[in-house]
């Protein structure tokens, strides 16, 4: 298996030293709805605190516009009447105004947001990092081009990526009692057959998979709990250091992931 590592300490090519000391870099923090968007101001917050981006936008439907204050940095977008994302192609201009972006999720569950999000992310042509119920959402709503973006990260739970490979039909089974070589087998056929990165834990086991390439870093030695995999730190880390570190996607997540075990 020679598409298969597990890494047992952060690389000799170690990308974390590669973060500017000047902000440079615009990302998009993309998510929310009329009832819930305390997670992408948080991760907004975050992501300002602990890396030096010159332009950091959160991007929300703008049915919250009248509900914040008029801050230069928050981006409202058209919403449905039940106060999500509602337009495909206003989605699409705002994800390619900028570097990179994080899709952090809470999204009403409705076909009108489905739709635009499917559209917008499999036309992205910026990198978009996708994660918590934005994959749900993805996986209900499925375009047939989505999985041939490359600019697409799914940072998602055994169960969502179940849901995605059963989205597009994929032959090779998943299933969340095989052995971590199964999972890996299974990634790599179709990281080759998509050019889509995949980030995941299985079996106590962080996997990336990209390009047929699947490194597996265990829990114990990231850093990282479940709870800070789900809940957005470990997609911060991830984009920050891919967006300093461009066409290096394998070993900047690997570094990235490593280096909080430190930090």
């Amino acid at each position: 298996m020679d598409y298969f590592e597990k890494i047992e300490r952060p690389l000799d090519t170690d990308l974390t030293w590669n973060i500017p000391d000047r902000k440079q870099g615009s990302v998009n923090i993309i998510g929310g709805n009329s009832q819930h968007f305390n997670t992408e101001i948080r991760i907004s917050e975050l992501m300002d605190k602990n890396y030096p981006i010159e332009n950091l936008h959160t991007v929300l439907p703008d049915a919250l516009e009248t509900k914040l204050p008029p801050l230069p940095n928050f981006v409202f977008l058209e919403s449905t009447d039940s106060g999500s994302f509602a337009n495909a192609d206003e989605i699409l201009k705002t994800i390619n105004s900028v570097d990179f972006n994080l899709l952090i999720g809470d999204l009403s569950k409705n076909s009108v947001t489905g739709k635009a999000i499917s559209n917008a992310c499999a036309s992205s042509e910026k990198p978009l990092l996708i994660t918590r119920d934005a994959i749900d959402l993805l996986a209900e709503n499925i375009n047939d081009r989505l999985f041939m973006n490359e600019n697409l990260v799914f940072l998602a739970s055994m169960s969502q990526l179940i849901k995605l490979f059963r989205a597009v039909y994929y032959p090779k089974v998943l299933l969340l009692s095989q052995s971590l070589i199964q999972v890996a087998d299974a990634f790599h056929k179709f990281t080759l057959s998509y050019p889509v990165s995949i980030v995941t834990l299985h079996n106590e086991q962080i996997l990336i998979a990209k390009n047929g390439v699947v490194k597996a870093i265990a829990l114990s030695k990231s850093g990282y709990s479940p709870i800070t995999i789900w809940n957005g730190e470990l997609a911060t880390k991830i984009l920050a250091l891919n967006l300093y570190n461009p066409n290096n996607f394998m070993d900047a997540t690997v570094s990235g992931i490593m280096a909080n075990k430190n930090s």
